[in-house]
């Protein structure tokens, strides 16, 4: 039976007030912070240099070839950069793009699934989700690549679920592959292939031809090949050997190998389950305990609007968790599917009672956390003042908000709404995250102010070499600058340091953290200026002077020049 039109024009108002909200929300804070470590202002970097160089086939961070991840992210910021003129305004604007795209593509399925007003309450749902606003505030890849793969998703279910529908798959297949070369696991979705082939033998899912099957696959390579073959060619007819190894590293060290013998973040198998999940998605996880009976009752029906989705979310956590090497963020993709599988089962839910008094409970005490904190620090509790001497932040006003933010929402919604108070909360929480908290923390994490002392004390046209990098610091820079390959060992680094000081010391500085003064024994240290903390460690400034007596080496390292325009070019976009 066909709704009324008032019911429906009503309905259409509420995904487009939600739409309009959601563009608020995640947009709140564009242009009022700098890049933060650690990932963001490496990819800064990498957008810079694309921009000042002209080189987008190979990524180069520091005029270094930067071989941990695909580029596509990295043209989605430069693309940003260049259209608003400015890092500030562009570096974060493919994650909202990324999240924005995501949420509508979650709501349109769910709309053509389960109708208009559960596609309302899945998009609220997705929404309040935790880590899914906290990377679309992010600049980090993974809110792009989660686009990719919602649209890998979002083909693929329309096939199975209402289709046949080839040219959805073929364009999921098509995201699948951006995803790829966005962060090499875009082909994520293809682990529902196992539950759709399921489903359709029992006739419950429209069947994927053979034929489909392999030109889908045929797409998702093609799409791949856009970029590798170009960068291939590249490389096997330039003579430059890092290309060669960018190469190698790229296709073979970050893809296969990182996966199954990881060399950092290692983590136990159970850290997802046990660390991430339970607070990354929040508030989802409150319902669990009517959702899994509620799943496994549809699961008995085989009901495939659920369980693809479904199957999709559990083989992503168990993939990620056979690897050794384990990033909260990598749980990211699953968070839409998760949000597809509840949405049917959403209206039942938001009418249990205990559900709406564990969201009260929740906002209970994340706003006690915060309140309390709030009075102690400023107080002067001890343990919080030295906290916040050492960031050189003062919180205490903000984390007092929050908390009587928490008092009045509970106060005004009851517990019988604890979960309206709860995304009420989280909305108040982003709010003053993205303006007070950016106010608060931008100079703390940004070496912004850091870097134009540096070139107040050693003048705009001295050098500085910079072993053992951080790329806030290579990012804000606003002098030449050198370095000397971020993989090299580090006493390779400082012998190579030692030689190009000494050809010019009156012209070279030497700008290193002070935990490694005991790697510096030859320099005279008399002569260092301490610049004060930065991102948790102090730092120090050296005139070439000091290293005259240090014994250098001009082939223990390479030698790399940061672009002559980036100086500049990174503080006036």
């Amino acid at each position: 039976m066909q709704r009324p039109a008032y019911l429906r024009g009503k309905q259409h108002r509420s995904r487009l007030f939600l739409l309009v909200a959601a563009v608020l929300l995640l947009a709140l804070g564009i242009g009022l912070r700098d890049p933060w470590p650690a990932d963001e202002p490496r990819f800064a970097l990498n957008a810079l240099e694309m921009l000042d160089t002209g080189n987008f086939w190979i990524p180069h961070r520091g005029g270094e070839p930067y071989p941990d991840k695909p580029p596509l992210f990295m043209w989605a910021s430069a693309a940003a950069i260049a259209l608003t003129g400015s890092v500030q305004l562009g570096f974060l604007l493919p994650s909202l793009v990324g999240a924005l795209g995501t949420l509508g593509l979650v709501m349109d399925l769910a709309r053509r699934l389960h109708g208009r007003r559960i596609a309302t309450l899945t998009g609220i749902t997705l929404l309040s989700t935790l880590q899914f606003v906290l990377q679309a505030k992010t600049a980090q890849i993974d809110m792009l690549l989660t686009l990719w793969t919602t649209l890998g998703a979002y083909g693929m279910l329309r096939h199975a679920l209402l289709g046949p529908a080839r040219r959805w798959w073929y364009i999921g297949c098509a995201a699948m592959g951006l995803g790829v070369i966005t962060k090499g696991v875009g082909f994520l979705p293809l682990l529902m292939l196992p539950a759709w082939g399921l489903l359709a033998w029992r006739d419950q899912a429209v069947r994927l031809a053979w034929k489909d099957l392999l030109l889908g696959l045929a797409t998702l390579l093609g799409t791949i090949a856009l970029w590798v073959v170009p960068m291939a060619l590249i490389t096997i007819f330039s003579d430059d050997p890092t290309l060669t190894a960018y190469r190698d590293n790229i296709l073979f060290k970050q893809t296969g190998e990182r996966y199954a013998e990881s060399w950092h973040h290692l983590k136990p198998w159970y850290y997802y389950l046990v660390e991430v999940i339970p607070w990354a998605w929040l508030p989802l996880v409150l319902g669990l305990p009517w959702l899994v009976p509620a799943w496994w009752h549809r699961a008995r029906r085989l009901d495939a609007r659920v369980l693809l989705p479904l199957s999709g979310v559990i083989l992503l956590v168990g993939f990620f968790s056979l690897s050794p090497g384990k990033r909260g963020v990598y749980m990211l993709p699953g968070v839409p599917l998760l949000v597809l599988a509840m949405a049917p089962l959403l209206p039942g839910l938001l009418c249990k009672r205990r559900l709406h008094w564990l969201g009260a409970v929740l906002v209970a005490l994340l706003g006690g956390t915060f309140l309390l904190a709030g009075l102690l620090g400023a107080a002067g509790l001890p343990a919080l003042t030295e906290l916040a001497t050492k960031h050189d932040v003062s919180p205490w006003l903000w984390w007092i908000v929050l908390g009587l933010s928490a008092g009045a929402l509970l106060y005004w919604l009851r517990p019988q709404r604890g979960m309206l108070a709860l995304a009420g909360w989280l909305a108040v929480f982003w709010g003053l995250w993205s303006t007070w908290g950016y106010a608060q923390l931008d100079a703390t994490r940004s070496p912004r102010d850091l870097m134009q002392r540096v070139e107040r004390l050693t003048g705009d046209d001295a050098w500085l070499a910079m072993p053992a990098f951080d790329e806030e610091f290579l990012l804000q820079t606003r002098q030449p600058t050198v370095h000397f390959g971020n993989a090299t060992p580090l006493d390779r680094q400082l012998q190579r340091a030692y030689a190009w000081l000494n050809a010019q010391p009156r012209q070279r500085w030497l700008f290193i953290d002070q935990d490694k003064r005991k790697l510096l024994a030859c320099a005279d240290l008399e002569l260092a200026r301490d610049l004060g903390l930065q991102n948790s460690d102090r730092w120090w400034l050296i005139p070439g002077e000091a290293f005259d007596v240090c014994r250098g080496d001009a082939q223990a390292a390479p030698l790399y020049v940061v672009p002559t325009s980036l100086e500049t070019s990174n503080h006036d976009r």
